[in-house]
């Protein structure tokens, strides 16, 4: 079955991982199994709001060809995740794949319990049916740390052992993260702290604007340090970070993070609670990208969300952020790429895979009225790119400001434009992401215009032909 149902929502992605119909947020337990790639996330199969909480699945081959699979977790009545099955990973335990998440009992109060679900069939590479343990691994937080959010566990290997990492914050407005030692996944003891706002990178990197960092995920970067990212929330979802560091034993049982560098994941609006697979080759990233436009559009469309296309990430030696398209995504390139001229304006499809390189200070149009326009302006000696979103206004507090994302200066500057429907993602010179939702209205005009000195190259983005 195809993920994403024919709709006449113009607004909807077609190629993003996102379900028929109903509420999709954060992508949960990225895994690869003989060959498959599976996806699952927080959906409510019920409607497009945020309720009912579910995990849905979705799997691929080649991370562009997605099928749609049956709900994999639901809420157990009467069980430690009745209000809801939230984030989590999943991991393999001696070949059985096993969700690690948060279950949220009737209670509700914001800590959540660590619970298992076991594939019920591990020899079914589809992974249609998960059944779920019944006591929590992990039934509160631990005890002494006035823990007042507990949640999104994130299992890893290191130095021989297994370990998760659990989001939280505390009652003095830290947030920090939190290392259990779970070599038995069904036995987990408290590691300590793995970091918190108060070290020193982390505050100046994220302006210690966070009461609570979620979905904790760990990565390790080709050159043997380790990336930490934390979905930064206070009282409701902020924004996205990442750190550089060095994760190291501690001799006593434990774990130590040294951070070197820090800075925001993603520079948009439409970006949060990323997911990380680690394969032995690299790391892929998945983001939820929420609906912009306003209640009733929602309601009537009858879906929302969307996951974003899957990004390649590292550092760069000097611990920044490296980040890039899957090179999957080009199976879903057309056969030709589109004609690009100078100084002309050239239609743009619904969904397209745009590159521009600048070599002095170069406009991109993207979309048009008359009175408003989204452009990208690239500046390769000042070492800028920024977008002007000032026509299409968002309430709170970054509204509808230009964003400016800074790189190191050059000769040249490149920036790759997916976009999918109403979804946009800049990849600017493989350092920086920014991600926002861009509804066309009746009189917007869809169409590339360069003016610069600048070189253009862009593909209709088409359903992929199967090899």
């Amino acid at each position: 079955m195809s993920l994403a149902r024919p709709t006449p929502d113009p607004a909807a992605p077609r190629f993003r991982v996102r379900p028929p119909a109903g509420w999709i947020n954060d992508p949960n337990g990225p895994f690869l199994r003989h060959g498959r790639h599976h996806l699952f996330y927080q959906y409510n199969p019920a409607a497009p709001v945020h309720a009912n909480v579910h995990w849905g699945h979705a799997s691929s081959l080649d991370l562009v060809h997605w099928e749609h699979h049956p709900v994999a977790l639901a809420p157990t009545p009467g069980g430690p995740d009745e209000a809801g099955c939230w984030s989590g990973c999943v991991v393999d335990d001696d070949g059985v794949p096993t969700a690690v998440y948060t279950g949220v009992d009737r209670t509700h109060t914001g800590l959540g319990a660590i619970c298992l679900a076991r594939a019920a069939d591990p020899a079914d590479d589809l992974l249609i049916e998960w059944r779920p343990v019944p006591d929590p691994v992990v039934s509160e937080p631990p005890a002494g740390l006035d823990v007042v959010m507990f949640r999104d566990p994130f299992v890893f290997r290191h130095a021989g052992r297994r370990w998760a990492l659990v989001g939280a914050g505390h009652a003095d407005g830290t947030p920090s993260v939190l290392l259990y030692d779970c070599e038995d996944l069904t036995d987990w003891r408290f590691a300590g702290v793995l970091l918190n706002g108060h070290d020193p990178v982390a505050a100046d990197a994220f302006g210690g604007k966070a009461a609570g960092w979620e979905c904790p995920h760990l990565f390790a970067t080709s050159g043997g340090e380790h990336v930490l990212v934390v979905s930064l929330w206070d009282g409701a979802p902020c924004s996205t970070g990442y750190l550089t560091g060095r994760l190291e034993t501690d001799g006593e049982g434990g774990l130590v993070f040294t951070t070197r560098f820090g800075g925001r994941l993603d520079h948009g609006r439409d970006f949060y609670a990323p997911a990380v697979r680690q394969d032995d080759d690299r790391a892929l990233m998945w983001g939820w990208s929420w609906e912009a436009r306003q209640t009733p559009q929602v309601l009537a469309a009858g879906w929302a969300g969307t996951l974003t296309a899957p990004r390649v990430v590292d550092v760069h030696p000097d611990g920044s952020l490296r980040v890039a398209p899957a090179p999957e995504l080009e199976l879903l390139r057309a056969p030709e790429p589109f004609t690009t001229v100078p100084g002309r304006r050239v239609p743009l499809p619904p969904a397209y895979d745009l590159t521009v390189t600048a070599h002095g200070r170069t406009a991109v149009t993207l979309l048009r009225a008359a009175d408003r326009a989204l452009t990208v302006v690239l500046d390769p000696v000042a070492g800028t790119l920024v977008l002007d979103r000032a026509g299409w206004p968002r309430a709170g507090a970054e509204g509808s400001a230009p964003v400016t994302v800074r790189v190191p200066p050059g000769p040249g500057l490149t920036v790759r434009v997916l976009v999918d429907g109403s979804l946009l993602e800049l990849f600017v010179a493989d350092r920086a992401t920014v991600t926002e939702r861009v509804y066309r209205r009746p009189d917007d005009v869809a169409e590339l215009e360069v003016d610069g000195d600048a070189e253009v190259t862009g593909w209709e983005q088409v359903p992929p032909r199967r090899g």
